[in-house]
């Protein structure tokens, strides 16, 4: 397996190995439209579906918590420290509001009528050298960093109830200031700085990086399909290798919790 297989390699092993079945042959494929190293969960994705298809093929029972945390072996070798969000939000059937070390709650979701238009850079993230920068930043020149971090925290909660609340304009301009606060730390790009002015120019209500940055993708958001699909094509004229509309419809949810009950 190639070199940024090594953490799927590691996981299967350990899978076959928990059903005490080490020597089992097999044949897998894997068949993904997710690119890899884009800040798009695709290693995540991937290593719940492995998983998932592991337990399947023993018969046996599978809690969310167990998924998760045999996910999780994977993107430790893959990511390093991940937090758990990409894992987390891959396995889940629902919007969630992801808290490290805490019980994942469902949010509630109340703006069906967007779309979300994302770009591909075509510059794999660097989800490591992005955490070294803003740790250095956070130690070198904390009195900058240590606020913008804050602020950013501020943002995604003031996210969640523009969500749950539907209004759109403040998810957007939540958006950009996040894109800001996240240019200022570094984890930005030219490429990516340049996508999200694009995207704002030609009506989006807002747009950001995605994942941790220094590559990778961009995402944008706009409330209605015309304008998604003319961002799109701006954004490949200007160099994005890829680009996606994905909307909303179909995602409204009220409010639950993510409980540690049986999954598929």
């Amino acid at each position: 397996m190639a070199d940024n297989l090594k953490g799927i390699g590691v996981l299967i092993r350990q899978l076959l190995k928990s059903f005490n079945s080490p020597d089992l042959p097999f044949e897998l494929t894997i068949q993904s439209k997710v690119p890899s190293e884009r800040g798009m969960g695709s290693s995540a994705a991937t290593a719940v579906a492995l998983v998932r298809g592991f337990f399947n093929l023993f018969e046996k029972p599978l809690t969310r918590s167990r998924l998760l945390a045999l996910a999780d072996v994977e993107e430790q070798i893959t990511h390093g420290n991940p937090s758990g969000l990409d894992a987390a939000t891959a396995s889940s059937e629902a919007p969630i509001w992801f808290v490290k070390n805490q019980i994942n709650e469902q949010i509630e979701f109340h703006s069906s009528d967007l779309f979300l238009v994302i770009a591909d850079s075509g510059i794999k993230g660097k989800t490591s050298e992005a955490v070294s920068l803003v740790h250095n930043n956070v130690v070198t020149n904390s009195d900058v960093a240590v606020p913008l971090i804050d602020q950013l925290g501020t943002i995604a909660d003031s996210a969640k109830d523009a969500l749950a609340s539907a209004d759109k304009k403040q998810l957007g301009m939540l958006m950009n200031q996040s894109q800001h606060h996240l240019s200022k730390l570094g984890v930005s790009t030219d490429t990516l700085d340049d996508f999200c002015r694009i995207a704002v120019a030609n009506n989006a209500l807002g747009a950001k990086l995605t994942g941790s940055g220094l590559g990778g993708c961009m995402i944008s958001l706009t409330d209605n399909q015309r304008d998604a699909q003319i961002i799109s094509t701006k954004l490949r004229q200007a160099g994005a290798t890829q680009t996606w509309i994905q909307s909303f419809e179909n995602y409204e949810y009220s409010t639950g919790e993510a409980h540690d009950n049986l999954v598929n």
